[in-house]
């Protein structure tokens, strides 16, 4: 014969401190499998476009049926040697890219670095330097990534020297610029005002010591 049981269930203000925190535990791990890091792609995607990095794309399975294109970024973090981020794509140069990122970002000195870094190297070689750039191995950070650097030159004309070395090193700049955002959102994502506001509008309910209730 079936049975009924009554639980008494708490907004997450009604609950004490002990047990708030449980909820922001709860919450914390169900933010981890959303996808928090859109707003930081985005960006990210849009820099590279001023840069001159076109990023490479995998289809995903949408959940209704079908696909869709992503770019291909990979991070893993935050707390465990062996973090960071990578993209995959090719590189080549873009004009007016270092006025444009002062225009879109006048404030992050490290994009501004990284831009005029490729400008100069672009210029001792006539703006000819292109670059393939590929993941490999199980990690994701910026030396997992796989750079080839050539010169497009109809005379076969070599990079100048130390230009391969220059440019790699600038597109990994740019893989740990990417890390250092998603970290910072990260860290603010997780912050306890923030999940109190996110507990608060969706309306979530407990139990007195914090478990979540349906």
């Amino acid at each position: 014969m079936p049975e009924v049981f009554e639980t008494l269930v708490y907004t997450f203000d009604e609950l004490d401190e002990c047990a708030r925190e449980r909820a922001r535990d709860w919450y914390r791990q169900t933010l981890l499998h959303d996808d928090w890091h859109h707003v930081v792609f985005e960006d990210f995607e849009r820099v590279c476009e001023i840069l001159g990095v076109e990023l490479a794309t995998r289809p995903v399975r949408l959940h209704g049926g079908g696909f869709r294109h992503r770019a291909c970024i990979w991070f893993s973090g935050f707390a465990s040697q062996g973090d960071g981020a990578c993209f995959e794509g090719q590189y080549s140069y873009r004009k007016g890219a270092t006025r444009e990122i002062r225009a879109y970002a006048p404030k992050d000195q490290q994009l501004i670095a990284i831009a005029d870094q490729l400008q100069r190297i672009q210029r001792q070689n006539l703006y000819a330097l292109e670059a393939r750039i590929t993941h490999r191995g199980r990690y994701f950070h910026e030396h997992s990534m796989e750079i080839s650097v050539e010169r497009a030159s109809q005379t076969w004309q070599p990079p100048t020297d130390g230009a391969e070395e220059t440019l790699c090193e600038a597109l990994r700049y740019l893989a740990q610029w990417l890390y250092r955002q998603l970290e910072r959102e990260h860290e603010f994502q997780m912050s306890s005002g923030i999940v109190d506001e996110g507990l608060r509008a969706n309306g979530h309910t407990f139990t007195e010591d914090g478990q979540k209730f349906g």
